[in-house]
């Protein structure tokens, strides 16, 4: 297991400063939501964990590592990734675009050891679509893709795993599903997510980003209040605990345009 922090992380899009001095922990093993609104920075965010775009200022550490000043072998060995986004034209099979997570592993040409073969075949297993993996990786569903590209993840034997929307164009069965996966792994997660409900039933800690910084960080129930979803979701909330596992489940409805921040200004 290994601990995820993040300290004074800048971190800009063109020139333009998109994340502005967040301070994150995941603590090992732990499951870590980043939330917010649409532009809040999450997805910025994260893709500097997962190293797709460089830090304009601060730190990031894994186990102790600062993880920009690793080589990118060393560095994937670290940390894994589910992007928002996803190339779907290649013309692989769903074996082939799972085993690309044993990359960092491997030498440069190398040909693929038993040991790569287990791996991959136990997270297509895990992962639950080890019957698809001689399909061509562009026919699946948007659920199968998402379970394929979650097993290269695993192959990659890292052991913190970023996710950025990872049920986006999920329906609701494979949205569950699919976190349940990711809770099943056991690994450090940091997972950017717009369903708040989601992100209450699977994060231990939530982080809320609003304009690249974080406005407020703790256990969900702490964090999901009604003022803090008003004042950053501009949306109406009653929080209510979910039976059996008593995790805080929120009733949202649009604010009446007179209620509304921008209404307020203008009177």
């Amino acid at each position: 297991m290994t601990s995820l922090t993040l300290h004074d992380v800048h971190v800009a899009v063109a020139g333009t400063p998109i994340v502005n001095g967040v301070d994150l922990t995941a603590p090992s093993g732990t499951c870590v939501g980043v939330v917010g609104p649409n532009g809040s920075g999450k997805s910025t965010l994260l893709r500097a964990v997962y190293r797709h775009l460089p830090l304009s200022r601060g730190t990031i550490t894994v186990g102790g590592e600062d993880l920009w000043r690793l080589t990118p072998r060393r560095a994937a060995r670290l940390v894994a990734a589910l992007p928002q986004e996803t190339r779907s034209d290649f013309d692989v099979t769903a074996w082939e675009m799972a085993a690309m997570g044993r990359t960092p592993h491997k030498r440069p040409f190398a040909a693929d050891t038993a040991e790569d073969n287990a791996v991959v075949a136990g997270a297509l297993a895990h992962t639950g679509v080890a019957h698809l993996a001689d399909r061509r990786y562009g026919t699946l569903s948007g659920g199968e893709k998402q379970r394929v590209l979650l097993a290269r993840a695993l192959a990659q034997q890292a052991p913190v795993l970023v996710l950025d929307e990872p049920t986006n164009h999920l329906d609701v069965r494979h949205q569950f599903e699919l976190l349940d996966l990711v809770a099943s792994t056991g690994t450090t997660v940091v997972a950017a997510l717009h369903d708040l409900n989601l992100a209450a039933a699977y994060c231990d800690r939530l982080y809320v980003l609003a304009a690249g910084r974080v406005v407020a960080h703790g256990a969900p129930y702490d964090i999901l209040t009604p003022r803090l979803v008003g004042e950053v979701f501009g949306v109406d909330a009653h929080v209510i605990p979910t039976p059996v596992t008593g995790t805080p489940h929120l009733i949202l409805r649009a604010r009446d345009r007179a209620d509304s921040p921008t209404a307020r200004l203008s009177d």
